[in-house]
């Protein structure tokens, strides 16, 4: 690793053994790296930043120190900043609270110990992308309807917990008085789901708000988006427990398909509430359609 640009988001995580942007900082130097190190001053700052570090001249590696939220940002910023041929490869280092993205790459390692491995010569993988066509917005764990997408409008109002615990209780409390929508889903062209739907999440990342496995057998880098549909079938308060292993795939109502290019729609005229990478999707929408974008983030990962 020869050049390195650290981008870190100073308000992300939330305990005292969150990392330190200037201990990665120091830890690549001391590995003879170039580095320089910025913090995050305002939304859309990562994006730009690494978007500029794309272009022609710039680093080898872009670090990501934050979140998925900063993961969502820099990875945009790289997909839209340079050619194809020319991204710089990116680090992501555990520095939020889901850090649901890091989990994909690095299983539950630290910071500490992906760094380490990053600089023994980790590989290279080119994960696929997802590209929402209503919006032009790239998702990278995912994009989810239904329960997932309302607890982010929960979220805003639980106090007196942090991190995933937080999530989970918003969770728990749509949950309460959620109601199935009437909706659909295409895959390729095809209905794989007509009906009441509880959610819709389409992704490559396989877990979503750091613990729930949606998605249990997505792949990063296989050319296509799997999407899971859960229906009727399960009643609402055992979601949460069954999503923390998988368990939800095989019960009845539950529809699991991959694809290149997948349709969610709400089928009765009002908006779908949608999010994607955690955060909610402006516009009063009825459908979301997802194309993917085989292997355009280059990223380190365990071997």
């Amino acid at each position: 690793m020869q050049s390195a640009l650290v981008i870190a988001n100073p308000a992300a995580g939330r305990d005292s053994s969150r990392v330190r942007p200037e201990d990665v900082a120091r830890r690549l130097e001391a590995a003879g790296a170039a580095v320089e190190l910025v913090l995050t001053e305002h939304p859309g700052h990562a994006r730009g930043l690494a978007a500029a570090a794309a272009a022609p001249g710039g680093p080898g590696t872009v670090v990501s120190v934050g979140g998925d939220g900063t993961v969502h940002d820099v990875a945009h910023g790289l997909v839209h900043g340079g050619a194809p041929d020319r991204r710089p490869v990116l680090l992501v280092l555990p520095g939020g609270t889901g850090n649901s993205f890091h989990r994909e790459l690095w299983g539950d390692r630290s910071w500490r110990s992906t760094l380490d491995e990053a600089l023994a010569g980790a590989p290279t993988r080119r994960i696929d992308l997802a590209r929402i066509e209503e919006t032009g917005n790239l998702a990278v764990l995912g994009a989810c309807s239904g329960v997932v997408a309302q607890a982010l409008v929960t979220v805003r109002g639980v106090t007196g917990v942090a991190g995933r615990d937080r999530y989970a209780v918003a969770v728990a409390e749509t949950l309460r008085d959620f109601r199935p929508y009437p909706g659909r889903v295409l895959v390729d062209g095809e209905v794989v789901h007509e009906g009441a739907t509880v959610l819709a999440n389409v992704g490559g990342g396989r877990r979503r708000g750091g613990r729930f496995l949606l998605l249990p057998g997505s792949v990063l880098d296989d050319g296509l988006l799997d999407v899971c549909v859960v229906g009727a079938g399960i009643p609402l308060g055992d979601l949460p427990r069954l999503a923390l292993d998988g368990g939800h795939v095989d019960r009845p109502g539950v529809v699991c398909a991959r694809g290149r290019h997948i349709t969610v729609e709400r089928t009765d005229g009002h908006p779908l509430v949608f999010e994607q990478d955690g955060e909610l999707v402006g516009g009063g929408g009825t459908r979301y359609t997802l194309d993917v974008l085989p292997g355009a983030l280059p990223v380190l990962a365990a071997r």
